[in-house]
Formats: structure tokens, C-alpha cells, sequence
């Protein structure tokens, strides 16, 4: 069986005092968790998870990275930056960069590359909005989404890869693909990529991202194509966050 991967997006939330309480209660608990651990908080704040968080179960990543190594692109972090702070993480095309800051599959593709080059494992996160979910094109999105990767990295770029489904109706709404939606599209995801020729596709992570709580991730982490969560508020709150990972058991 795979193993789970609990992935805590923070968004743009937090302070150092909020961030120290949270991460020393994740850092006490989490060695005796069976599932994998990751906590990605604003860019501000990757140095004091480093400092918190270093020598234990509990991995750190970002939310976000430049396509670009260095050069004149003021306010973007390099995926070189990223490994400075003992990053082993990244987020990659979440849905809030792709539709509040105009991220194209493009653009994606290449944060993809940039942090499969420097060694970090890309999240990429795919999903449908509500209007593509209604008028019954969600596999074309995510397939459309997923292509745009694999023509740049080709399927050997996936070999390190976590993917995240997250139905962008779903994000910060209290509406939650059911067992059997999140089931169809991760299903959809992974015959996707056996078709392209990625041969470890029944081994990828593919976790779920859309309003996972406490109440809901037993049944969702229950299917068979569910390979844990990446969890949005929920994260923020060390009870909540700590349950999830203990329904990834």
C-alpha cells in the first residue's frame, strides 16, 4: 500500500507566535504518525519552520516557486532558495495561482521543471471549477492539465512528483467532492498517466485537496485511489490537522 501524505497549505494565515505553538504541537506528535507530514506556510515563515522543525517527522515545504533561477524577477523565490531553507516541498499550479494570479498550464509546467531540477518534489495540484464540473468537462481540464506537464518534463520528470486533485468548487467553500467523485477523478488521473507511458503510474501519490476535515477524511482517505490530503484551513488548527493525519493511518 502506499503511503498517505497529509500536506498542510497555510495560505497567506499565520505569525511567528501562532506558527511556534502549532509547529512544536506537529514536531511532538507527529513521529508517532505511520503517514508522511508536510506543513507549507508563506515564504516569511520557511526559515522558522526549518529552525522548529529540523531533525524531525515533519517535513516543510512551500507554496510556490519561480520558473526561473535568478535573475531580475523581483518578489519570486527561486526553487535554489527554497532548498537554502531545507525545503523538500513545493506546491506547484494550485488553483488559487492559476486563477487569482494568471498561471498558465504554461507557466506551471515550467515551476514544475524548475523544482524537479533542483531537487525538490513538486506537488502539482489539477481540478475543475464548478462550471467545468457542471457542463461535464472535468477530465478534459485535468487531462489538459496534466498534458501540459508531461510535454515539458515528459513522463521520467514524474518520478519524484506528488499530484493533488483539488476541485476548485470545493477550496474554502464547506462543499466536499463526495468519496466517489474524489474516487472517479484520482482513478481518471492515474489511467491518464498509464496511458502516457508512465509505467509507475499505480504508484504516484495522489492526494485530495477541497475542504478535508476532521468529520470527512476517513471515508475520503478510505478510497482506493485516494493517497491522502492536501488540507487548506483545517491545517491551521493542530487538533483538526493532527486528526487528519491520524485518518491517513
Amino acid at each position: 500500500m502506499r503511503k498517505k501524505l497529509v500536506a498542510g497549505n497555510w495560505k497567506m494565515h499565520g505569525s511567528l507566535r501562532q506558527n511556534e505553538a502549532l509547529l512544536q504541537r506537529l514536531r511532538a506528535e507527529a513521529g508517532a504518525l505511520s503517514c508522511e507530514v508536510v506543513v507549507c506556510p508563506p515564504f516569511p515563515y520557511l526559515a522558522q519552520a526549518q529552525a522548529l522543525l529540523e531533525g524531525s517527522a515533519v517535513a516543510w515545504g512551500a507554496q510556490s516557486l519561480s520558473e526561473f533561477p535568478q535573475g531580475a524577477h523581483t518578489g519570486e523565490v527561486s526553487a535554489g532558495m527554497l532548498c537554502d531553507l531545507g525545503c523538500r516541498y513545493v506546491l506547484v499550479g494550485h488553483s488559487e495561482r492559476r486563477s487569482l494570479y494568471g498561471e498558465s498550464d504554461s507557466v506551471v509546467a515550467g515551476k514544475f521543471e524548475a523544482a524537479v531540477r533542483a531537487g525538490l518534489v513538486p506537488v502539482l495540484c489539477v481540478g475543475e471549477t464548478l462550471s467545468e464540473r457542471e457542463s461535464g468537462v472535468t477530465g478534459d481540464v485535468v487531462r489538459r492539465q496534466l498534458d501540459a506537464v508531461l510535454d515539458r518534463v515528459g513522463v521520467a520528470g514524474l518520478a519524484s512528483a506528488v499530484l493533488a486533485y483539488e476541485p476548485v468548487w470545493a477550496i474554502g467553500t464547506g462543499m466536499t467532492a463526495t468519496p466517489e467523485q474524489a474516487q472517479a477523478v484520482h482513478a481518471l488521473i492515474r489511467s491518464h498517466l498509464a496511458a502516457c507511458g508512465f509505467e509507475a503510474a499505480s504508484a504516484i501519490r495522489i492526494l485530495y485537496g477541497g475542504s478535508v476535515k476532521p468529520q470527512n477524511a476517513v471515508e475520503l482517505f478510505g478510497q482506493p485511489d485516494v493517497d491522502g490530503g492536501l488540507i487548506g484551513g483545517a491545517a491551521l488548527v493542530a487538533d483538526d490537522f493532527l486528526a487528519i493525519c491520524q485518518a491517513a493511518n
